[in-house]
């Protein structure tokens, strides 16, 4: 499991790319037959990834955490973006097609991941933030999600949100989860840009081809800088940053939260003559 550090805004505005991209990229995810974990100290959010090919791969506590299992603390949301699998949470099975989401709460068993076939395996991509509470173990499928319809091709940000763990759907202790799909012709993503001081979040980007970068935009508003992402990778941002982007083509992105509250609209918008 890496470790990462949280950081001032008023050192990140001096940092050259390579210093941006260690601190809030994370470049290797999806590893085949690997579970891969970043924790990071902002709101102590654990991001990962589990590609089950050969073997079914078990998410453990590792001595990072100092517990006897990974969700002794913690809990969990999980999208899976690869062909069909499986998430066992003690004696459940729980089917995951793509796009269907699993919220695992505090207390439960290390879950362990399959695919149905090696050959197309599932893309488990998940999110853990420390809990106080429990709540059930509770599976969402697309179909069962939030849609929230926003922008316009005229703008080039015509987009879908499907919230999966908030605030009016899959309950949870602080951990917010869902996605967002362009449409065809749209590459912008939440732009003009917020922050929100009372919650950090997550991206990650999925439906990129080889070829295909996304732009995305963090940095206080007034100082933003930009890093080159990459299909499924990952940028942290902390809750003093905007996160926002523009891609060569449509794409899709996770978004998951952690903070003060699960409150959806609960943003400092920023006006656009403020952006610097």
């Amino acid at each position: 499991m890496q470790i990462r550090h949280s950081s001032n805004p008023k050192d990140a505005k001096h940092y050259d790319t390579e210093r941006l991209r260690n601190e809030y990229l994370i470049e290797s995810l999806m590893q085949p037959n690997e579970v891969t974990l970043v924790y990071s100290q902002i709101d102590r959010v654990i991001t990962g990834t589990a590609v089950p090919t050969a073997q079914a791969l078990t998410l453990a506590a590792g001595d990072a955490l100092r517990a006897s299992s990974f969700l002794q603390r913690r809990e969990l949301g999980i999208i899976n973006l690869g062909g069909n699998g499986t998430v066992i949470v003690g004696q459940q099975r729980y089917s995951l097609e793509k796009l269907d989401c699993l919220y695992v709460g505090r207390g439960e068993a290390d879950p362990i991941f399959e695919s149905d076939a090696a050959n197309d395996p599932a893309l488990f991509y998940f999110v853990s933030t420390p809990a106080h509470k429990e709540y059930p173990t509770t599976k969402a499928t697309q179909a069962d999600a939030n849609p929230i319809h926003l922008g316009s091709l005229e703008t080039s940000n015509e987009r879908t949100i499907f919230q999966y763990i908030h605030e009016k759907g899959v309950a949870s202790c602080q951990l917010v989860m869902g996605l967002t799909l362009l449409k065809t012709g749209s590459v912008w993503n939440t732009f003009p840009a917020h922050t929100h001081d009372r919650r950090m979040e997550v991206y990650f980007y999925f439906n990129l081809e080889e070829q295909d970068r996304v732009m995305h935009l963090m940095g206080e508003p007034n100082e933003t800088r930009h890093i080159v992402v990459k299909n499924h990778q990952a940028v942290l941002s902390p809750s003093w940053s905007i996160h926002s982007g523009a891609g060569t083509r449509n794409y899709g992105f996770i978004w998951a939260m952690a903070g003060e509250n699960q409150a959806f609209d609960d943003m400092d918008a920023i006006d656009l003559n403020d952006f610097k």
